[in-house]
């Protein structure tokens, strides 16, 4: 039985398809107080397992996995599997300052307490993974971004946003089947400010596939653009796995000249054009 937090319905009803088992139709609901409750009244008691499917894109929906899997729990179901697509505080894998939590680790062992096994999808670091008890499962899905990708890329470059990311880069590009991998070089000047430049590739008239894990709020990435576009580049298309793209990234992106952005549908957005759900259902 797969039981779907508010964040991840779509993906849900995809993964009940590829595993052919049955979807729970969960509600998630708010008392007058703001308090939360996400139930699951037609939850099957004689299922073999759940499989609690959710993106915790924020606060709420971490809340919404612990009372899905309390719910999975009370019904008397053995086994309980957490499928977070994507992991919300993943990026805060260490103590930045003195007396910071580590937040990945936080939640990963709130999140332990209610399940049986949990899988996550392309983690920003793959540290968080060992921060549930037991040792979380990484799906990668970054393969999937070539999928949607015009069959047309004339001599394409796929660029990764830093050095420490080429891999996203080569895997995009090898699912593609042609082109060239490089990244940028980036140079922080100040907590806000980073100056971005190519490592070196010459991109002239060539179509450019920029690569990424998350996109957040389009800044960066714009910055990458506006450096392609200074280059005389052909087409550029940014694809990524995590579309969280909040406050006005579309428009930040579309006013530096991104043809298309393609992401999977672990965060549900307009970009969301590949599903992660084969992936998932193989490891399920």
């Amino acid at each position: 039985m797969i039981i779907s937090g508010s964040a991840s319905q779509s993906l849900a009803a995809r993964l009940a398809t590829e595993l052919e088992e049955s979807l729970a139709t969960a509600e998630y609901d708010r008392f007058p107080d703001g308090e939360l409750l996400a139930s699951v009244p037609d939850i099957d008691a004689n299922a073999e397992r759940a499989v609690i499917v959710a993106s915790t894109v924020s606060s709420d929906a971490h809340l919404e996995v612990l009372q899905l899997q309390d719910a999975a729990r009370q019904a008397g179901i053995d086994e309980t599997v957490t499928v977070l697509p994507y992991m919300g505080y993943g990026r805060q894998d260490r103590s930045f300052d003195a007396g910071q939590p580590i937040s990945a680790r936080a939640v990963a062992r709130a999140i332990s307490t209610g399940t049986d096994r949990v899988l996550t999808v392309s983690p920003h670091e793959q540290v968080v993974c060992e921060f549930f008890e037991p040792t979380a499962t990484a799906v990668e899905a970054a393969d999937r971004l070539a999928d949607p990708l015009p069959a047309d890329l004339v001599d394409p470059v796929f660029l990764s946003p830093d050095a420490g990311a080429i891999s996203l880069a080569e895997t995009v590009r090898d699912a593609f089947g042609a082109g060239e991998t490089d990244y940028f070089e980036k140079v922080r000047h100040s907590g806000t400010a980073v100056e971005v430049s190519l490592s070196g590739v010459d991109v002239v008239g060539r179509d450019v596939v920029i690569t990424d894990d998350i996109i957040a709020t389009g800044s960066t990435m714009s910055e990458a653009v506006a450096v392609l576009r200074e280059r005389d580049v052909g087409r550029v298309f940014v694809t990524c796995v995590h579309p969280l793209l909040v406050r006005n990234a579309y428009t930040k992106l579309a006013r530096a000249g991104v043809e298309a952005i393609y992401a999977t549908d672990t965060i549900e957005r307009e970009s969301s054009v590949v599903s992660v759900a084969p992936e998932l259902a193989a490891h399920l």
